[in-house]
């Protein structure tokens, strides 16, 4: 309950209260350079060809790069609010810690699947990329290194 309830507000607070810092001349990602690359993987990779099971692989594979727009965002736009910059510090985080529940699976339940640890390497390595900058300018800025 509280994911669904936290990422409708999440969707809320995208439309409705920061929507006045949304700029759509620098939003120029095209969504179908990631959901076109990741219907076919899902449609190749799958751990059975059911319909749930392509579409809960697509699912998998969509999340893990999902956040790439707002990365190219942030590097066109050459800065980030605060807001946005702890929103996606927190989104590392959590994938911190869905990298720890994997490995407590794996060795509690024996439980693998080989999409979600691809998945869950290529979306680490986005956000580690992403937390190592966040660390390095909110030190630099804490010591006046960046004006």
């Amino acid at each position: 309950m509280f994911f669904i309830g936290s990422s409708v507000y999440i969707v809320y607070a995208m439309r409705q209260k920061y929507m006045a810092s949304y700029d759509k001349d620098l939003d120029v990602w095209r969504k179908r350079f990631l959901i076109i690359p990741c219907a076919i993987l899902a449609i190749f990779f799958p751990e059975q060809y059911s319909l749930m099971e392509i579409l809960w692989t697509f699912s998998i594979f969509l999340e893990a790069v999902a956040i790439m727009p707002q990365f190219f965002l942030l590097i066109k736009k050459g800065k980030a609010e605060s807001v946005t910059r702890d929103y996606m510090a927190a989104l590392g985080g959590y994938r911190a810690f869905y990298v720890l529940n994997w490995i407590w699976r794996y060795f509690t339940e024996g439980f693998f699947h080989y999409q979600v640890f691809i998945a869950g390497i290529v979306q680490t390595a986005l956000y580690g990329e992403f937390l190592w900058k966040y660390v390095r300018y909110d030190l630099a800025k804490r010591y006046e290194l960046v004006h």
